[in-house]
């Protein structure tokens, strides 16, 4: 996710101490744009050298530093702050995502298809966190670029689904299928960046977001939309 904002700028003088305080900006004085976190197996740090493992990856890389490149010009009157969000999840998610489906097999019966032996690991961060990290970033330092926004639930996907059997109280029957190509072992962030420079750690840990993600998907508002 890149946020743009206005930087000062000599053609810009009445700019000079503006900052836009709020990350999802008008047009012409922001942008945001989501970013997917490289690992290589451990906490992936801001300062990695990338090596995306599939061509949806390779875009999210060139929207980073194509906003970083932009704002890096002389005569360019913006800011940028990349924020890379590691697995989002939570309410109103898209149904294709995994904690979804895991949860709607544990809530209905019906299977589960799991890409994989399971053992994938990835840094879940719930959205209500996302968000906050977000708002933090709209007043961060003009100069900060880069920031990973990471759940510090690095669980399995075989325990998103032991989670949701236990919140929904049912057995969840899996149909395991080959993996993916460009699906990755592990994704883990490096959270030291967004404490120093936001402020920024995450509140809701993997049980209690998917617990709330469960009320949102039997609730009357998910089933009035079903």
């Amino acid at each position: 996710m890149q946020r743009v904002r206005q930087r000062q700028h000599p053609r810009h003088p009445a700019a000079a101490g503006r900052r836009h305080p709020h990350a999802r900006s008008t047009a012409g004085r922001g942008l945001i744009l989501q970013r997917l976190g490289p690992t290589n197996g451990g906490p992936s740090t801001e300062g990695d050298h990338p090596r995306p493992a599939s061509p949806y990856a390779v875009t999210k890389l060139a929207e980073e530093q194509l906003c970083l490149a932009h704002a890096s010009r002389a005569d360019c009157s913006t800011s940028v702050i990349a924020l890379r969000y590691f697995t989002v999840y939570g309410p109103r998610q898209r149904p294709d995502m995994f904690t979804y489906r895991a949860l709607h097999a544990a809530l209905t019966g019906q299977p589960l298809r799991l890409y994989g032996d399971g053992h994938q690991r990835r840094d879940f961060t719930y959205i209500d966190d996302v968000v906050t990290a977000t708002i933090s970033a709209a007043s961060a330092p003009i100069d900060t670029g880069i920031v990973n926004v990471g759940g510090g639930s690095n669980a399995s996907l075989l325990d998103v689904i032991n989670i949701a059997k236990s919140l929904a109280g049912r057995e969840i029957h899996v149909h395991t299928d080959g993996t993916r190509n460009g699906d990755v072992l592990t994704t883990r962030a490096d959270p030291r960046r967004a404490r120093a420079v936001l402020g920024w750690q995450p509140t809701v840990d993997l049980t209690a977001g998917m617990r709330e993600q469960m009320h949102a998907m039997t609730g009357p508002a998910h089933q009035s939309a079903a």
